[in-house]
């Protein structure tokens, strides 16, 4: 295997992975589930809300910790549920303090619970706050690239833009806008939120996104341990055939055999 095929890692705040594809731990009917799921993925980054998640602060509740081990995986701890810049700082900083000290998070800071569409203004307040507190930024973002821009500029180690709703499975809806925010960034762009299918993570990874954020649509299947191993599929071959560069696209027809030496017909 060439070195082109073979080495292609994922850098994200210094940190090297194997995997383009992240993960949530939210919907699933159980912790078994959970970590069954996860474990089919693949996925080395796996996030969670810490509003709605027990990692230790609930001593007689199930501890997510126990499914999906800190020595195997690296915690994504979100901000899910957060509707102010305060309240998504005092969460980062809560799972600071139950990690011991971890330092990379997801930052999303809703607008209303109907949409679960950001709210810019306070999202770009968090990551202000929390970049100077030492933070690891990774953002949930709109697909405005002039937005994304300021939060890379900010000092964000990732953005990631919704391809839609989050939780709807709608996708990629406006593909044009991730591209243009691809076409400005430094730092990694990531779909965040609407992944449906394997075929719509295929699609944000022969884009030339940098990975996909997937949880609704794996742990809302019917198999979702199925579903994992698909995404896993989909993200690889998308990612592949970024890194191959399609063929152009042509008005007319080209035979795919050469037409050297054809046996004319008499």
């Amino acid at each position: 295997m060439s070195e082109l095929e073979n080495h292609d890692p994922l850098i994200i705040a210094g940190q090297s992975f194997n995997s383009r594809l992240l993960v949530g731990t939210g919907k699933y009917k159980d912790m078994a589930e959970t970590g069954a799921a996860i474990e089919a993925s693949g996925a080395e980054i796996v996030t969670m809300a810490v509003r709605r998640t027990n990692l230790g602060q609930n001593p007689d509740e199930p501890n997510l910790l126990d499914v999906i081990s800190p020595d195997r995986y690296t915690l994504l701890p979100n901000t899910a549920g957060c509707y102010t810049a305060d309240d998504a700082v005092r969460t980062c900083r809560l799972a600071r303090e139950l990690l011991d000290g971890h330092d990379l998070v997801k930052l999303e800071v809703l607008g209303d619970q109907k949409t679960l569409y950001p709210n810019i203004i306070e999202t770009v307040k968090a990551a202000e706050t929390l970049v100077k507190d030492g933070f690891k930024v990774m953002v949930y973002t709109n697909d405005d690239p002039i937005v994304a821009k300021r939060l890379e500029e900010i000092g964000c180690v990732a953005v990631m833009p919704l391809g839609s709703l989050i939780g709807s499975g709608l996708g990629i809806q406006n593909p044009h806008n991730i591209r243009l925010i691809m076409e400005e960034a430094k730092v990694p762009i990531l779909v965040d939120a609407g992944i449906g299918t394997p075929s719509e993570a295929a699609m944000a990874m022969e884009m030339g996104c940098a990975g996909v954020l997937v949880n609704s649509a794996i742990a809302g299947a019917q198999h979702p341990v199925l579903m994992a191993q698909a995404m896993q599929k989909a993200v690889v071959a998308g990612r592949e055939a970024f890194r191959a560069v399609r063929m152009p696209r042509k008005a007319y027809a080209s035979a795919s055999s050469p037409l050297d030496g054809v046996i004319s017909a008499r």
